[in-house]
C-alpha cells in the first residue's frame, strides 16, 4: 500500500513548527491507541501510521531529508506495517511523560550530586491579644511557640560525621516512581526514600535523620507603641528551622486590640468624653483630665461650650507606628443633667429658666420649637 504523506497523515502543513508536530501526534496517538481501540486493526494501523510520521517530521534531521527526498530520503523509515511497537510506546511516553512530572523530575536531579538539599523552612504565624493602653504605650509578651529547631546531635546534617547520604535505588534521585498501564501513565512519590531522592544508611539518632527536631520555647516580644489593631509584626529567622542547613523561616504576629470602655481610636487620635455640669459650661473652667496612660492633661473649657463640642490636646494621642510625631487627643464635651433635685434647687432653676426665657435662638441644621410647659 502507498505510503501517505507524513504532514497529510498529522493534518499539518510543511510549514508546521515543532510544537505543532508534537501537538498534533499527542492528539492522533490519544485517539487511536490500542488500549482504546482493542481489536480494532484500523486504528491500530493509524496509530503506528502517526507515530512513523512523528518519529521522521520530529527530528530536524530526518525532516530535512524527507523534505527533499520524500520517504526514499527519511533515514530509518520503518515500512508501515513492520514497526516496531516497544519504538512507538517509547515515543509516546516522551511525548506524554511530562504530563505526569516525572521526566521533569528526572531532569530536575540529572547531574545533581545525590544528597539532601537545604531547604528554608516554614513561616510561622501567631496571634495576640492588647488592651487599648498597651497598644498606646508599648508592652513586652511572652508567646509560646512549638516549632522546628536545628537538631544539635549532628548540628543540622541529618547523619553523625563521616556518613553520607546516597541517591535513592528505586527512584535514582527522582523523588518519584513512574508507573505506565496501557495508555495511563501515573506516578507517586518514591516510598523508598519518602520523595527525597536520596537515603541515609546511618542517620542522627535524636532527629532521625531530618536534621531539625520540635521544641517548645518562650519568645519575649516588644510590642511597639502607637501599634494598632490588624497590624502584623515579621519577627526575621524565628520561625521552623530550615531542612539540611537552609535558612529558617519567619514568626508573624498579627496583633488584636480589644475595644475600651473610655477611651477610643481613630487613626492616630485619641478620643474620650468629659461630663461636666451646666454652669461649668454656661461659664468656662479649667480642669485636668487622665490620659490613657494616667499621665494628667490640663484643659480650658470656653465659656459657653456646647455639648459635643471637641476640645483637642495636640500631640497626646497615638504615636504614628509609620512615620514620626503623634496624634491628638480629643476631649468631647457633654453636660451632667440631673434626675433628682432639691426643693430649694428646683425653686432657683426655675426662677433660672424665667429670668433667661424659653426661646432659644434658631442655629442652621435645627428644626423650631415652641415651648409649651415644664414636666413634673
Amino acid at each position: 500500500m502507498e505510503k501517505r504523506d507524513y504532514y497529510e497523515v498529522l493534518g499539518l502543513s510543511k510549514s508546521a513548527t515543532a510544537e505543532e508536530i508534537k501537538a498534533s501526534y499527542r492528539k492522533l496517538a490519544m485517539k487511536y491507541h490500542p488500549d482504546r481501540n482493542p481489536d480494532n486493526k484500523e486504528a491500530e494501523d493509524k496509530f503506528k501510521e502517526a507515530a512513523e510520521a512523528y518519529e521522521v517530521l520530529s527530528n530536524p534531521e530526518k525532516r530535512k531529508q524527507y523534505d527533499q527526498f520524500g520517504h526514499q530520503g527519511a533515514m530509518g523509515g520503518y515500512g508501515g506495517q513492520g514497526m516496531d511497537m516497544n519504538d512507538i510506546f517509547r515515543n509516546f511516553e516522551d511525548i506524554f511523560g511530562d504530563i505526569f512530572g516525572q521526566q521533569g523530575q528526572q531532569q530536575r536531579r540529572k547531574g545533581k550530586k545525590a544528597g539532601p538539599s537545604p531547604k528554608r523552612g516554614h513561616d510561622l504565624v501567631k496571634e495576640i491579644n492588647l488592651t487599648l493602653p498597651e497598644a498606646f504605650s508599648g508592652v513586652k509578651k511572652d508567646i509560646k511557640l512549638y516549632h522546628f529547631v536545628p537538631c544539635t546531635t549532628c548540628d543540622g546534617r541529618g547523619m553523625p560525621k563521616g556518613a553520607k547520604a546516597h541517591e535513592c535505588s528505586e527512584c535514582h534521585g527522582a523523588g518519584q516512581v513512574g508507573y505506565r498501564h496501557g495508555i495511563f501513565m501515573y506516578s507517586q512519590t518514591c516510598q523508598a526514600c519518602h520523595g527525597e531522592g536520596f537515603t541515609i544508611s546511618d542517620p542522627c539518632p535524636t532527629c532521625k535523620g531530618q536534621s531539625r527536631v520540635q521544641q517548645y520555647d518562650t519568645i519575649n516580644v516588644a510590642i511597639p507603641q502607637g501599634i494598632f489593631d490588624g497590624a502584623e509584626l515579621r519577627m526575621q529567622g524565628l520561625g521552623d528551622a530550615g531542612v539540611f542547613g537552609g535558612s529558617a523561616g519567619d514568626l508573624y504576629i498579627r496583633v488584636h486590640v480589644a475595644p475600651d470602655k473610655k477611651f477610643k481610636r481613630v487613626d492616630d487620635d485619641l478620643e474620650c468624653s468629659i461630663t461636666l455640669t451646666y454652669p461649668q459650661l454656661v461659664f468656662g473652667c479649667q480642669l485636668d483630665v487622665e490620659n490613657i496612660d494616667g499621665t494628667k492633661e490640663s484643659i480650658k473649657v470656653k465659656r459657653g461650650t456646647a455639648v459635643g463640642e471637641r476640645i483637642i490636646i495636640a500631640h497626646k494621642g497615638f504615636h504614628k507606628v509609620r512615620g514620626s510625631g503623634r496624634g491628638d487627643l480629643i476631649v468631647i464635651a457633654k453636660c451632667h443633667i440631673p434626675k433628682n433635685l432639691s426643693q430649694e434647687a428646683e425653686k432657683l432653676l426655675k426662677e433660672y429658666s424665667d429670668l433667661i426665657g424659653t426661646s432659644t435662638q434658631e442655629e442652621e441644621g435645627s428644626i423650631t420649637s415652641f415651648f409649651k410647659k415644664f414636666l413634673r
